[in-house]
C-alpha cells in the first residue's frame, strides 16, 4: 500500500477521497487555485500545495504544475477524482512515466474509452449493442446535414473526450445545426481541453441507465449493479437512483453481461461506468460511451451494496486482487441521491455562484453528506456549480424518497440559490414517484410551477477578540496557524472579519426597462462573454440570439425580450461582465 497520494481536484470528491485514505492508513496530499486558499479540501488533507491561479487551464488542468506538487510532496500516486484531467490519458502516462501510480484505468485503455468513436468500436466488439452514430469527430454542419438525411431528426452532438453534459447538443432542426456544433465544441474545450465531437441518433423517452463496474490487475470484474440517471436538465443530472425502478431481472443480467464484456475487451482496471440509454419499451438498451473513472454518483451503488468504491480504487491501484466475487454482491434495499448545485430553478436553472452564509447539513438513519463547502464558503464561477450530494438509503424505493423529503427539509444553505426547492418538489412529483420518468422529463413535462426563490442570508462575523486560525503559504504550501488575541486593526484578514454576503441579486429575466420606452440586456449572473450575435442596428424578434455568456462551464443563451431594433451592444468575446451589466439596449 502507498504511504502518500495526492488528489488532483478539489471540492466534495477530493474529501471523500481523502477520508478513503485516511481509513487505510495512507497520507493525503491536497492541490489548490489560487480561488480555493480556503477551501475545504485544502483543511482536510495532510498537507496542501498551491499550483497556480483560478482558471483551471493554470491550476487543476496543468499537468506540469500537478506533477510538481506530486513531487515536492513525495506521492506515490496521483488519483485524479471525476473532471478535470481525470479522463486525460496524457496525464495518467506523465503520472507514470514520473515514476508515480495513477489510481485509475490503464492509459490505452482511456484513449479507447475516451474516444467515444472508438469506444462505440469496442463495445460492437464485445458484442454489446450501440445507438447509430458517426464514426469520425465531425468538424462541418453539413455533416450534421448529411447525418441527419439518413437517421433523421433529433439526434445528439457529443463532445468526443468528455461527458457530464458538457458539449451536448441536441438539435431538433436545421436551422440549430450550425449554432449547436459552435456551442458544443467551445464546451468541450473549455471542459476537457479537447473540442471534437461526434452524432448520435437522439433516442425520444429513453432512460439513462449506467453500470459500475470495477475490475483488477489480475483479470477480475465486478459488476456492481445499475444506477438510474435520467432526471436531468441540460444533459446533466440532477438525481441519481440505485437499483433503477425501471429494469427487470432479465435486462439487469443483459447488461452485466454486456458490461463485464467491455471492460474486458479493452483490458480495464479500476473503477468505470457503463453508460446506456434503455429504450422506450424497457427491454432494449443502448452503449453510449464508458466513463473512465469514479462517477459523481458512486455513492448510491455504495449505499445499496456496502462497498467502498474510492477504497477499491486504491487497493486495485496498488496491485491487490479485488476482496469480493461476483457471488458477494448483493443489492439491499434502495438510495437516492441529489445533486446540490448552485443554482436557481426557478430562473431555468441559472448558476448561482457566491458566498455561503448558514449550512447546516442533514443528519439521521441512512442520511449521508458528501460537500466541499460550508458556512462562509465561496463558491466561485470559475468552476462546476456543485455544493454537495445528500445521499439516502431505505428498505424500499418509497421510504427512500420520504427519507429524502425529511433531510431536505432539514438542509440549511444560505446566501446562495440552489437547487434544493427543486429537489423537494422532485421527491413527491407523480412521474418520479412512478419510476417511469425519461431524461427529457424535467426539461418538458414536470411541474415547476411551485418553486419560489429562496431568501438569501448573512451570517454574523465572529468576535474580532476571539482565537483565529489564519492560512499562511511557505514556498507554495499550505498551513493553518493558530492566534491568539489578533485584534482588528490592521491586522486581521478581510477575509476573517467580514460577514458572508449573500450573493446579488440575479434579474427576474435578461432584460429590465430602460429610458425612453428602451429595453436594457443585462446579464443575468456573472460570467465571460463567448460571442455576440447581433450588432448595432439589427433588426431582431423576441427569443433571437443576442449573446453567449459562460459561466461555470456552461453556456448560457442571453435572447431578446421583445421585436425591436439593437440599438447598443456591449459585448466583446472574452469580456469579464458582473451580474446585471447591461449588455445590450433594444428600442
Amino acid at each position: 500500500m502507498f504511504s502518500k497520494v495526492l488528489v488532483a481536484n478539489r471540492g466534495e470528491i477530493a474529501i471523500r477521497v481523502f477520508r478513503a485514505l485516511r481509513e487505510l492508513g495512507v497520507g493525503s496530499i491536497a492541490v489548490y487555485s489560487e480561488a480555493d486558499r480556503d477551501a475545504m479540501h485544502t483543511a482536510y488533507a495532510d498537507e496542501a500545495i498551491l499550483i497556480g491561479p483560478a482558471p483551471p487551464a493554470e491550476s487543476y488542468l496543468n499537468v506540469e504544475r500537478v506533477l510538481d506538487a506530486a513531487r515536492k510532496a513525495g506521492a506515490e500516486a496521483i488519483h485524479p477524482g471525476y473532471g478535470f484531467l481525470a479522463e486525460n490519458e496524457h496525464f495518467a502516462q506523465a503520472i507514470e512515466d514520473a515514476g508515480m501510480v495513477w489510481v485509475g484505468p490503464p492509459p490505452p485503455a482511456i484513449v479507447t474509452m475516451g474516444d467515444k468513436v472508438a469506444a462505440r468500436q469496442a463495445a460492437v466488439e464485445a458484442g454489446a449493442p450501440v445507438v447509430p452514430g458517426t464514426i469520425d469527430p465531425i468538424t462541418d454542419p453539413k455533416e450534421i446535414h448529411a447525418f441527419a438525411a439518413e437517421h433523421g431528426l433529433p439526434l445528439a452532438i457529443k463532445a468526443s473526450f468528455g461527458g457530464g453534459g458538457r458539449g451536448f447538443k441536441v438539435v431538433r432542426t436545421e436551422d440549430e445545426m450550425e449554432d449547436a456544433l459552435g456551442s458544443a465544441q467551445r464546451e468541450a474545450a473549455m471542459s476537457f481541453g479537447r473540442d471534437e465531437v461526434y452524432l448520435e441518433r437522439y433516442l425520444e423517452g429513453a432512460k439513462h441507465i449506467e453500470a459500475q463496474i470495477v475490475a483488477d490487475q489480475h483479470g477480475n470484474v465486478l459488476f456492481l449493479g445499475e444506477r438510474e440517471c435520467s432526471m436531468q436538465r441540460r444533459h446533466q443530472k440532477l438525481i441519481e437512483e440505485a437499483p433503477s425502478p425501471a429494469l427487470t431481472p432479465s435486462v439487469r443480467e443483459r447488461l452485466r453481461e454486456a458490461s463485464v464484456a467491455i471492460a474486458k475487451q479493452v483490458g480495464y482496471v479500476n473503477a468505470g461506468t457503463i453508460e446506456t440509454l434503455l429504450d422506450a419499451d424497457r427491454e432494449r438498451f443502448y452503449f453510449m460511451e464508458m466513463n473512465t473513472r469514479l462517477q459523481v454518483e458512486h455513492p448510491v451503488t455504495e449505499m445499496v451494496t456496502g462497498v467502498d468504491l474510492a477504497k477499491l480504487q486504491i487497493i486495485v491501484a496498488a496491485g491487490e486482487p479485488l476482496p469480493y466475487t461476483q457471488d458477494d454482491v448483493e443489492l439491499r434495499g434502495h438510495a437516492i441521491e441529489v445533486r446540490i448545485n448552485a443554482e436557481d430553478p426557478a430562473k431555468k436553472f441559472l448558476p448561482s455562484p457566491g458566498r455561503i452564509g448558514a449550512y447546516r447539513a442533514p443528519t439521521g438513519p441512512g442520511v449521508r453528506v458528501d460537500s466541499g463547502f460550508g458556512a462562509n464558503t465561496e463558491i466561485s464561477r470559475f468552476y462546476d456549480s456543485l455544493v454537495a450530494k445528500l445521499i439516502v438509503w431505505a428498505e424500499d424505493r418509497d421510504a427512500a424518497r420520504a427519507r429524502m423529503v425529511r433531510a431536505i427539509d432539514e438542509y440549511v444553505i444560505e446566501g446562495i440559490k440552489t437547487t434544493l426547492p427543486f429537489h423537494r418538489i422532485a421527491m413527491t412529483d407523480p412521474g418520479f414517484a412512478s419510476g417511469e420518468y425519461s431524461t427529457t422529463y424535467v426539461e418538458n413535462e414536470m411541474d415547476l410551477s411551485g418553486l419560489k426563490a429562496a431568501p438569501a442570508a448573512k451570517v454574523d462575523a465572529p468576535a474580532a477578540t476571539e482565537p483565529r486560525t489564519l492560512t499562511v503559504e511557505v514556498d507554495g504550501k499550505r498551513f493553518e496557524v493558530r492566534v491568539d488575541g489578533l485584534g482588528v486593526a490592521g491586522t486581521t484578514p478581510a477575509s476573517n472579519t467580514t460577514a458572508a454576503k449573500p450573493s446579488a441579486p440575479v434579474a427576474e429575466s435578461a432584460a429590465v426597462h430602460g429610458g425612453g420606452g428602451a429595453m436594457n440586456v443585462v446579464a443575468p449572473m456573472q460570467g465571460t462573454i463567448v460571442k455576440a450575435v447581433v450588432e448595432a442596428g439589427a433588426t431582431v424578434k423576441a427569443g433571437d440570439l443576442l449573446i453567449v455568456l459562460e459561466a461555470m462551464k456552461m453556456e448560457n443563451h442571453i435572447t431578446a425580450p421583445r421585436d425591436g431594433t439593437v440599438a447598443s451592444i456591449s459585448a466583446t468575446p472574452g469580456q469579464n461582465v458582473e451580474g446585471g451589466a447591461v449588455l445590450a439596449v433594444i428600442e
